[in-house]
């Protein structure tokens, strides 16, 4: 069953535009259980919603999951942007990329 579509949900060509430096992050230890599109979407959810981790709603993959990959996408890089915040840029959204350095307290 398909999740339901929220504002904060990129198109699956913006998303394209980033998959591969997305997915460059990842440990690969195993098989990926989750859709990655689904995973920066619900980054997404998080960021703009201003909700809590535990808040993201059903049809996303588990808040913990989600929590990782945000982990893994915010670690400082020497003298390169964060990885989301890479992204983001990419894909045109500036205002993410201010609310993602309010929440990390990187103003």
């Amino acid at each position: 069953m398909a999740r339901p579509e929220f504002a904060s949900d990129v198109s699956h060509e913006e998303f394209e535009a980033v998959r591969g430096m997305l997915e460059a992050a990842r440990r690969r230890t195993r098989p990926r259980k989750h859709d990655l599109y689904d995973v920066f979407c619900a980054v997404l959810y998080f960021l703009e919603s201003g909700s809590a981790w535990r808040g993201v709603p059903e049809g996303f993959p588990p808040w913990r999951t989600v929590h990782e990959y945000f982990t893994q996408w915010t670690a400082l890089r020497p003298g390169e942007p964060m990885l989301l915040e890479a992204a983001l840029e990419r894909i045109g959204r500036p205002a993410t990329v201010a609310t993602l350095h309010k929440v990390l307290g990187r103003h």
